[in-house]
């Protein structure tokens, strides 16, 4: 696993989806990438995949104006989202709540990577405080 930190940021596959959403003028990217745990259904969701979009909760959560951890890792995410007002819509927060909950469900590897780990307790209440900021 190329993660250093369980923050959302704290893994290389979050930060390669952060440059491709420094593209983007709008939610499109945020949309399909937690759609795609959607598409998924119950079959075994990817690692990669997981972390994709709990990345874009993340970003989600920060357009609504919570913050979580504010680095190097995400000062481009974070000036993205100064130059992008735009207002999450509820669906779409909605939707990212029910990601979160499907990359915690079996079967999931990043769920079975973090279970793995000492830190597992830390990662899991992580996305629990990200469920709180997208609520918010």
């Amino acid at each position: 696993m190329g993660a250093w930190d369980f923050d959302p940021f704290g893994n290389d596959t979050a930060c390669d989806w952060k440059y491709i959403l420094e593209e983007t003028e709008d939610l499109s990217l945020i949309e399909s990438t937690i759609q795609k745990i959607h598409d998924g259904g119950t079959e075994y969701l990817d690692a990669s995949d997981a972390e994709e979009a709990i990345a874009a909760a993340d970003t989600l959560a920060r357009l609504k104006g919570h913050f979580y951890v504010q680095n190097a890792y995400t000062e481009s995410l974070d000036e993205w989202v100064s130059n992008h007002k735009i207002v999450p819509p509820q669906q779409l927060i909605d939707s990212a709540l029910k990601a979160l909950e499907r990359i915690q469900s079996d079967p999931s590897e990043l769920l079975e990577l973090w279970q793995e780990s000492e830190d597992f307790d830390a990662w899991n209440q992580h996305i629990e405080d990200l469920k709180i900021r997208l609520k918010k």
